[in-house]
């Protein structure tokens, strides 16, 4: 085959040898062949995972390049923390189980010759909704490629980010985020990650917020603006059904975290009411 032809051909034995993707999973196997066949040119793989029943730990194991860590769920930054204990390799590919590298990536992670200052990367996404990519989304670039050493990870509401001793840059190539799990799935998820944001808008101070979380610490803006938004300033209307999808998704959860938010605010009583 014509390396020039192959993406992850010409990428392989260059600086992607440095580089172990770090998986985090649970009943992923709507979305594991595809995460895994674009990851074809990995020597080694860690996956943190937190008690997966549907064959996604058989599919794991299966995989000599992989290594596999089960641990109990606490939270995304401890589930990722313990996977770097485990990586052998001086640089570490964060993902997720519905996370595809682009081959434009692949190449151009296999180029890098990092200076001694630099400790990750940026990396945008391409939202895709069953394949369909969006024209845009909420969705934000995150550092996915760091050193492993001396990076900690930290939760930020829901999410998690790595906190790195240097500086990060940013890469053209992106990530493919596509997650085709069933709709009951996700929903079931809302009331969780409802729950870590809006204790993270509690505790944070109005000057601590970016934009969008001051947005949601409005409580009844963002269930209404958030889909707009997706519709018309990211162009969901331009992509039919997948745009319509994508937008309701966004408002369905932040009308989620909004009641979230009514429900901690409402007035309780010390005690049960009694009749006199």
């Amino acid at each position: 085959m014509d390396r020039a032809a192959d993406p992850v051909a010409a990428a392989s034995g260059t600086f992607l040898d440095e580089v172990t993707p770090l998986l985090i999973t649970f009943d992923e196997m709507a979305n594991l062949e595809r995460t895994l066949a674009a990851l074809d040119w990995a020597r080694q793989i860690v996956a943190v995972d937190s008690g997966s029943s549907d064959g996604t730990l058989e599919r794991l194991r299966a995989d000599p390049r992989i290594t596999v860590l089960v641990r109990p769920f606490d939270d995304f930054a401890r589930q990722c923390q313990a996977g770097l204990d485990l990586v052998e390799t001086d640089w570490v590919l964060s993902m997720d189980a519905d996370y595809e590298p682009t081959p434009e990536l692949v190449l151009e992670i296999a180029t890098l010759s990092p200076p001694q200052d630099l400790d990750g990367y940026a990396i945008a996404f391409d939202y895709c909704v069953h394949g369909h990519a969006l024209r845009g989304s909420l969705y934000p670039p995150r550092v996915a490629l760091h050193r492993a050493r001396g990076a900690r990870y930290r939760m930020d509401g829901h999410g998690h980010r790595v906190e790195l001793r240097g500086r990060a840059g940013r890469l053209a190539g992106r990530i493919r985020h596509d997650d085709r799990k069933p709709l009951a799935r996700w929903l079931a998820a809302q009331a969780r990650y409802a729950e870590a944001e809006a204790r993270h808008l509690h505790s944070a101070s109005w000057r601590q917020l970016g934009w969008a979380d001051r947005v949601r610490r409005l409580i009844v803006v963002a269930p209404w603006l958030v889909p707009l938004h997706c519709l018309v300033i990211k162009r969901g209307l331009l992509d039919g059904l997948p745009g319509w999808h994508y937008a309701l998704q966004r408002g369905i959860a932040e009308a989620v975290l909004s009641l979230k938010l009514v429900e901690a605010t409402l007035p309780r009583p010390d005690s049960p009411h009694k009749e006199t």
